[in-house]
């Protein structure tokens, strides 16, 4: 039971903020959802569509597991899940906080954003995506069953796929300021 509950508070707290952030910036004009948008075309618009499948189907998947309460794990497994699983949205919370008026979903490719190197991006150039990816994994330690493992997997690849072609977006718009980060700051954390 306090598995159900945990779990049920860790969606509510990450996806509060990913849609409560959304309907801040959309107050200010801001249009936050990029995410397979603007006419993109070829491999960026299949990975952007795969990817935002696979993380609403992702969360379905979460919900029917905690409520079924079942888990194949031990229960110190299902307790590192919750540590886990807040540990991503703190970290989902903290990096959308940092990122202001510059965070997106999906690549804004008509849409000049500032590029952010301080606070939790000095130790992460995707904490937002380490935030989704810590929250999957710890579900899925939490409630392990085989159909959730497969759309833990399915998400995170998409994500990181997702993460390369934000990279190569963010060379383009930024040249040399960005390949500096690039070299000081690994893709998911630590640095240099």
């Amino acid at each position: 039971m306090i598995f159900r509950g945990l779990g049920l508070l860790a969606l509510l707290l990450f996806y509060g903020v990913y849609f409560g952030k959304m309907a801040m910036q959309k107050k200010q004009g801001i249009q936050t959802d990029h995410i397979a948008k603007g006419g993109k075309r070829g491999r960026l618009f299949r990975v952007e569509m795969t990817m935002k499948a696979a993380t609403c189907a992702a969360p379905v998947a979460e919900l029917i597991s905690v409520f079924t309460g079942i888990s194949l794990l031990p229960v110190f497994a299902r307790y590192t899940g919750v540590l886990a699983a807040f540990a991503g949205v703190m970290c989902f919370a903290v990096s959308v906080y940092t990122m202001r008026d510059s965070w997106r979903a999906g690549i804004p490719e008509h849409d000049k954003t500032e590029m952010v190197t301080t606070g939790i991006y000095s130790i992460s150039r995707n904490p937002a995506f380490l935030g989704f990816d810590l929250v999957y994994l710890g579900f899925l330690l939490m409630f392990f069953n085989p159909v959730l493992l497969v759309f833990t997997i399915f998400a995170v690849v998409m994500l990181h796929l997702q993460i390369l072609q934000e990279e190569k977006f963010m060379a383009d718009t930024f040249g040399s300021e960005y390949e500096k980060y690039r070299k000081h700051v690994f893709r998911y954390i630590g640095s240099k």
